[in-house]
C-alpha cells in the first residue's frame, strides 16, 4: 500500500529538493501544492496521508494551513519543512498540531529517521537502489534562476532571522523573498516600493565577492525605529549620533554576515565581505542610491523586509548581484539545481 504524500511549497526548487529527500525505497504517491489553499483542497478530498508543509508562502502561510487543519479536524499528519528555524517557530507549529519540524535544506537521513519514528516508513533492504529506480519524482520540475535564488535566499533569510531572534529575544516575522531584475538607474523606484512607510531612512551597504559572484548588500532602516532598536539592543538611554550609527553597523553585521554565509554554504562557495559603509542617514529612500543613477548595468535583486513581532520596527535587506554574476549563475544553474 502506498503512502500518499502531499508536498506544499510555493517554490519549485523546494518541492524538487523535498521530493528528492524522500526515501527511494518507500512506496509513495506524491502530489504537489503551490500554496496553502491548493493543499487544503487535496486534504479535504482525502488525497493525503502526510503533508510536508512550508511556512513562508504568499496569501496563506503554513501557520494558517495548520490552523485550518485543526479547526476542521482534517485527517492528515503534518510535518513542517521550513527555513524559519527560530525556536519559537518550532514551538508554534507543534502547538498547532504538526508532528515535528525539519529545517531546510532537508537532510535525507534525518527525514528517514523521523518518518520511521512516526511509523510512516520502514527501510526495505530488498528494494532497488536509487540509481536503478526508473521514475524520478522530481522530473516534472524545471527550476529557473529566479526560483533558485528565491529558495536559496529563503534558507539564508531564516538563518539570519534565527540569529537576530536569539540576540534580541523576539520573534522575527519572515516574508517570501522577492526576486526582481532591475537596472541601477531604477533602484530608487524599487527601494521606494520596498519600504512600507513614508519618512526618512538610514542605510548601510557592504560589497561582497567570491567564486565569480559579486554584488552589494544594502540595509535600509527607518529612522522612526532606531530608538526602539537601541532599547532592544540594551545600549542604554543615552541618545547620540554615535549610538545610532552603532545600531546601524551592528544590525548590518548580523544580517549581512548570516545571510551571505547562508547563501555561500548552499552554493559551496566563500563570499568575502568588504568594509561596511554608512550610505546615508535621515534621508529619503530615493536619495540614498543617487550614486547608482548614472549606470545602466542590469542587477538581480533579493528583497527581504524583516519585521519584529510586537514592535514597530522595520528594516529591509536588499542584495544586488551584478550582471556578470547573473551570467555566471545561469551557466552553473544545472549543476546548482542537480539537473546536470
Amino acid at each position: 500500500m502506498k503512502t500518499r504524500i502531499l508536498i506544499c511549497d510555493d517554490s519549485a526548487m523546494a518541492r524538487k529538493q523535498m521530493a528528492r529527500a524522500l526515501p527511494r525505497d518507500w512506496k509513495t504517491e506524491i502530489r504537489y501544492a503551490e500554496n496553502g489553499q491548493e493543499a487544503l483542497h487535496f486534504i479535504r478530498q482525502g488525497d493525503a496521508d502526510l503533508l510536508l508543509l512550508d511556512l513562508n508562502m504568499p496569501d496563506m502561510d503554513g501557520y494558517q494551513v495548520l490552523e485550518t487543519i485543526r479547526r476542521e479536524d482534517l485527517p492528515v499528519m503534518t510535518l513542517v519543512v521550513s527555513a524559519d528555524i527560530q525556536p519559537e517557530a518550532r514551538k508554534r507549529v507543534t502547538d498547532l498540531g504538526a508532528i515535528d519540524f525539519v529545517r531546510k535544506p532537508v537532510e535525507r537521513a534525518l527525514l528517514a529517521r523521523l518518518l520511521e519514528q512516526f511509523g510512516l516508513y520502514q527501510p526495505d533492504a530488498s528494494a532497488p537502489q536509487p540509481h536503478n529506480l526508473p521514475d524520478d519524482p522530481t522530473a516534472p520540475f524545471s527550476v529557473g534562476l529566479s526560483d533558485f535564488l528565491q529558495e536559496v535566499s529563503n534558507v539564508a533569510m531564516g538563518q539570519a532571522a534565527d540569529l537576530l531572534a536569539r540576540l534580541l529575544k523576539v520573534f522575527v516575522q519572515l516574508p517570501v523573498p522577492k526576486i526582481t531584475t532591475v537596472y541601477r538607474s531604477e533602484l530608487s523606484m524599487l527601494l521606494s516600493a520596498a519600504t512600507e512607510q513614508q519618512g526618512t531612512y538610514s542605510a548601510v551597504c557592504q560589497g561582497f565577492t567570491g567564486a565569480g559572484l559579486a554584488g552589494e548588500a544594502l540595509l535600509l532602516f527607518s529612522d522612526s525605529t532606531i530608538e526602539d532598536m537601541v532599547r532592544l539592543l540594551d545600549y542604554g538611554d543615552v541618545e547620540s549620533d554615535a549610538l545610532d550609527i552603532e545600531v546601524l553597523m551592528d544590525m548590518s553585521s548580523i544580517l549581512f554576515g548570516a545571510f551571505l554565509r547562508g547563501v555561500g554554504e548552499q552554493m559551496d562557495i566563500h563570499l568575502g565581505l568588504g568594509q561596511p559603509m554608512v550610505l546615508g542617514r535621515h534621508r529619503r529612500v530615493d536619495h540614498l542610491v543617487e550614486y547608482h543613477n548614472q549606470r545602466q548595468e542590469k542587477l538581480m535583486c533579493v528583497e527581504i523586509p524583516y519585521r519584529l513581532e510586537g514592535y514597530e520596527i522595520e528594516c529591509d535587506l536588499l542584495v544586488f548581484l551584478t550582471e556578470e554574476s547573473i551570467r555566471q549563475l545561469e551557466t552553473r544553474l544545472p549543476f546548482l539545481t542537480g539537473e546536470d
